[in-house]
């Protein structure tokens, strides 16, 4: 199937308080952002034509922001409102938001002080990331050789782009083996979690979820421990060996793009799609639609 790059689309984008063409959004080759990896970005999902949870989204940008040492020139509620006014110009119905800033190209060193922060926003049509089968049955999951890195040594509190490169190795591995997703341990050798998402066992009816101290702590994850609690599902935060994997009855993982996504396999054990995952899946569908308690 071929895909129409996303430099050669048309459209709108804003970028640094403007609307401007989506084609006429560029950058410097000799951004700090691209050579030091000063960049960070967040995905939302627009359902409706509406984006879920989108000041949640915009607050943590600035969060990973000033993990990574610099600020967003602009307020939360100016990302929102024009995220809104975007999601509206590109007639978005059921798709995906990017909001990303990155340091420019005022100088080219190490350090990214006294370089412009720019801000970017671009929205499209994104339905879901998996259909079909691997959508209702599960995905399958390969443990990478690649970890998240202790908190020490990494910016893990953020969404930034450096971290990903992490994740883009263990996906290619994965895929390339088979699989359509990595498993990633920790710098402990605990379970952490997938390239993109959230990490949940369904231990016993419980859900055990690793505890979020060198990954990102996902809105999509928060929403589901919340759901959970909701259902009267026991939710358990706790340091998870791989041993674990083993006592589950049900995985599933969480995040913006896969939403409440089933796995069907790890390392080749199966699991099946349960109860709670179901019941999880359907609560978060409903909240998606209907963020204000109706349906």
């Amino acid at each position: 199937m071929t895909v129409l790059p996303f430099d050669e689309r048309d459209g709108t984008l804003w970028y640094d308080g403007a609307f401007v063409p989506w084609r006429e959004a560029k950058l410097h080759v000799l951004s700090h952002g691209l050579h030091y990896g000063g960049g960070v970005f967040e995905g939302e999902r627009v359902y409706g034509g509406a984006v879920f949870k989108l000041t949640e989204h915009n607050e943590r940008l600035h969060t990973s922001a000033r993990e990574l040492g610099f600020a967003i020139p602009f307020p939360v509620s100016e990302l929102d409102d024009a995220t809104r006014e975007l999601v509206r110009r590109q007639n978005i119905t059921d798709g995906y938001v990017r909001p990303v800033a990155w340091r420019g190209s005022e100088q080219m060193s190490v350090s990214g002080a006294g370089a412009r922060v720019h801000v970017a926003i671009a929205t499209w049509e994104w339905p879901r990331v998996f259909s079909g089968p691997a959508r209702d049955e599960g995905i399958s999951l390969g443990t990478s050789r690649w970890r998240r890195p202790a908190p020490d040594t990494a910016p893990v509190r953020a969404k930034a782009a450096s971290l990903y490169n992490i994740c883009t190795l263990a996906r290619e591995e994965a895929e390339a083996a088979g699989h359509d997703d990595a498993l990633l341990l920790d710098h402990r050798g605990l379970l952490a979690e997938a390239t993109g998402a959230n990490l949940f066992l369904v231990i016993d009816g419980a859900l055990h979820t690793p505890v979020a101290d060198t990954f990102l702590n996902g809105i999509t994850r928060q929403t589901v421990i919340g759901l959970a609690r909701d259902l009267d599902i026991t939710v358990h935060e706790r340091a998870l060996t791989p041993d674990a994997l083993a006592d589950a009855d049900e995985v599933f993982l969480t995040g913006t793009a896969y939403e409440v996504q089933p796995v069907r396999a790890v390392d080749g054990h199966p699991y099946g799609v349960g109860k709670v995952t179901r019941s999880l899946a359907e609560a978060y569908a409903r909240l998606v639609r209907h963020p204000d308690g109706r349906g």
